[in-house]
């Protein structure tokens, strides 16, 4: 059952058993008669296209739910399981026998499947059935199950110089999850999904430095373990430096999945006083980190990019190293007049006070060093990095640019994070080099 749930689907057998059955299932639905192939075919199939174009333009030109905008092939696959839907009905009725009809329902099914498996193959957001059906990790752990402050602790720069792991370190990580309250910004976030490293565990405890992630928006914090595998790369991390990893609390920077509070203090919530005052004050208070500046980083793909490059340019001495993977230019609902007349009622000057590229523009963070990764196929964020990168090095920042094969999608932000770990671990103290 488990080599069941682990099969991928978006590499390997499956993918391609799924879509040969849609194939299938096109053909039959497609293929019924002349009376059908010559009026229900031509009907339903332009009745799905006029269905997708008018989605295409509510949610790119009207609604705009998204900053990013959707990849092309998404809305074709869309527009492709909504034909299998609209000539599901013609079909039936084509069909005189009970066979017939549940052989189109499930060809028209295996259709819709076949969309969604490749739409999902687009971003890479489910990569296992696990992952689809939302199962557990196995080393999840209640957060008032985790043990305690220790009474001894290891503190040094770098850390490993003066840790050495003891014959009862744990094999591996533990993953929870708890709420972090806005106490100073009253932002109402959902629960935080966190990961601590084998060393969390044992006495005397090594003072960890703090990694505060952020996903994309849509999205949930648990996007980073199920899409991310964010406990796999952790524990392999782990496993080389003798159960040393960052402690990861991957934050809320949405409010919901669909919401969009620009990662900043406005009309739209407090996101950005969460992220850079509650979510630091919670994790020293109830874990047992290292609460020195330099061993904090903040990190995020996409929307959560944009964000970890706000807070490193807003919050310079809480946050003074992030990975902002395929982020924006700028924080955006769409447009910039857009933007500023949600969050600041049309008041640009507000928006600009936070905007990252004006402060970079308008001040030095000589304290301050980050990365910046985008998919070498990402032609709706590449440039955009580039020139981020150029004016973040501009403002004194210690920066590196680096790009990976793929697009706007988890076949990069995976990678993203486990090829900079080093180079974190390193800035943050952990690792001699």
């Amino acid at each position: 059952m488990e080599r069941l749930e682990q099969l991928s689907l978006v590499t390997g057998a499956l993918p391609l058993v799924l879509t040969a059955l849609g194939a299938l299932g096109a053909c039959w639905l497609l293929f019924g008669g002349r009376t059908h192939s010559r009026r229900a075919v031509p009907i339903g199939t332009t009745a799905a296209l006029v269905l997708t174009v008018v989605l295409y333009i509510v949610v790119e030109k009207v609604w705009h739910p998204f900053p990013d905008p959707i990849a092309t092939e998404v809305y074709a696959w869309i527009g492709i399981g909504v034909a299998g839907l609209v000539l599901l009905v013609p079909r039936m009725r084509r069909s005189t026998r009970w066979i017939g009809r549940i052989v189109t329902v499930l060809a028209a099914v295996a259709l819709v499947v076949t969309a969604g498996v490749q739409i999902n193959r687009v971003y890479g957001q489910y990569p296992t059935i696990a992952d689809a059906l939302g199962l557990p990790d196995s080393n999840r752990i209640d957060f008032a199950n985790l043990p305690g402050p220790t009474g001894r602790t290891v503190d040094g720069t770098p850390l490993d110089s003066v840790w050495k792991a003891p014959q009862n370190l744990p094999s591996a990580g533990r993953v929870t999850s708890a709420a972090i309250p806005g106490a100073k910004s009253g932002f109402a976030a959902r629960d935080a999904q966190l990961y601590l490293p084998p060393a969390y565990f044992v006495d005397p405890r090594p003072l960890l430095p703090v990694l505060v992630l952020l996903t994309g928006q849509p999205g949930d914090p648990r996007d980073w373990f199920s899409a991310g595998k964010l406990a796999v790369t952790m524990d392999d991390f782990a496993k080389e430096h003798g159960g040393l990893a960052p402690i990861v609390v991957i934050a809320d920077g949405l409010g919901s999945e669909l919401a969009n509070p620009l990662c900043m203090d406005s009309k739209l919530g407090n996101a950005g006083s969460y992220l850079g005052v509650d979510v630091p004050a919670w994790t020293k208070a109830n874990l047992q980190v290292n609460p020195d500046p330099k061993a904090w980083a903040i990190a995020g793909l996409s929307y959560g990019g944009t964000c970890a490059l706000q807070m490193a340019t807003n919050y310079p001495d809480v946050y003074p190293t992030f990975i902002d993977m395929s982020g924006q230019t700028e924080p955006t609902l769409g447009d910039r007049q857009r933007t500023v007349d949600a969050a600041f009622g049309g008041d640009e000057s507000a928006y600009d006070k936070v905007n990252p590229a004006n402060l970079m523009a308008s001040r030095t963070y000589p304290n301050s060093a980050g990365v910046f990764v985008v998919g070498s196929d990402d032609k709706d964020f590449r440039s955009g990095q580039q020139a981020m990168y150029d004016k973040a090095k501009a403002a004194g920042m210690d920066v590196l640019y680096v790009e990976l094969p793929g697009g706007h999608s988890w076949a990069v932000w995976q990678p993203g994070l486990r090829t900079q770990l080093g180079w974190l671990a390193h800035r943050l103290g952990l690792t001699a080099s």
